[in-house]
């Protein structure tokens, strides 16, 4: 049954991708009221979310940035459906920015991680990235449970070339030897181990970050990218990317370092366009624990 079940629902999401941009919005429009306003999904959590985040904002203008993620949300989930097919000119379309830092890494023979939050459309950003990037792109990513839909995922994305891989084979695969650098792809704002965690002030908010990716830049000397993806006003299903650099030289920065720098921008980033990032996560979930000894990061690294 379960297996029926997904395939019925694959087979209406790839119905979907069938329909104008136009109408596409149309129906995300309906589908942010029936989610939000009807169902009322995650409502209390977005409201806690952005309270907590902006304390000084009165509780109108928070309604308002409430509001606008909801049609935000629907706006991804339509959008998802329409880039598992759309064409390369369609995908470089709906999203420009200047790759120079990317094409000068290349050109130095260089890899690099490339580090972004759950802003913009994530999903366009894969594709663009194994598109528009000479390197070879390893996109990180956790499997999800129903093979079905695995699999519809696993296609979506690697269909410009990309290669996943799941966060707990990541340092094995960058150990592999290949014919030209590689970038790793990967958002780095979820919830966190709250013991293995680093632990900072984000938001407002004691927050915990994981520390792979630190682990892994100081581990391999990897160059940190970080992308942030913003909506373009007034045009729906448009954004840009600004790429920077966090550090061409990880294991100078102080331990944390990157981390601290890299949940900085994506603050300031949140503060500039509070609409656009996901507010239904619960990524506050943990509390920071109390009494843990320092972890000393070097140690998450799996030996090899």
């Amino acid at each position: 049954m379960n297996k029926l079940v997904a395939k019925i629902s694959i087979f209406f999401l790839n119905s979907i991708a069938g329909l104008s941009w136009k109408n596409t919005f149309r129906v995300s429009t309906a589908l942010s009221w029936l989610i939000f306003d009807v169902i009322g999904y995650r409502k209390k959590v977005i409201a806690e979310n952005l309270k907590n985040s902006f304390p000084d904002k009165p509780a109108k203008e928070l309604e308002v940035i409430a509001q606008n993620f909801y049609i935000h949300f629907t706006d991804l989930i339509l959008e998802t459906l329409k880039f598992r097919t759309a064409s390369p000119e369609v995908i470089r379309e709906r999203l420009q920015g200047d790759l120079t830092i990317v094409n000068d890494l290349y050109k130095q023979n260089k890899s690099a991680i490339f580090l972004m939050g759950h802003r913009g459309n994530w999903e366009l950003a894969n594709l663009f990235s194994s598109l528009e990037f000479s390197h070879e792109c390893i996109v990180v990513y956790r499997p999800l449970q129903n093979k079905i839909f695995d699999k519809w995922f696993l296609d979506y994305r690697t269909r410009f070339g990309a290669k996943l891989v799941p966060m707990d084979k990541i340092f094995k695969e960058l150990l592999t030897p290949r014919e030209k650098p590689f970038v790793v792809v990967l958002a780095n704002d979820q919830s966190a181990n709250p013991k293995t965690a680093f632990w900072t002030k984000f938001l407002n908010q004691d927050t915990g970050i994981f520390r792979g990716v630190e682990a892994i830049a100081r581990k391999l000397n990897l160059p940190v990218l970080y992308a942030e993806f913003s909506k373009i006003e007034n045009k729906r299903g448009y954004y840009h990317v600004d790429i920077t650099t966090i550090t061409e030289k990880p294991k100078e920065v102080p331990i944390n370092g990157i981390l601290e720098k890299q949940i900085q921008i994506l603050e300031q980033d949140i503060r500039l366009q509070p609409h656009n990032w996901l507010w239904s996560h619960r990524r506050w979930k943990h509390c920071k624990p109390e009494c843990l000894k320092p972890e000393q990061l070097l140690d998450l690294v799996p030996r090899q």
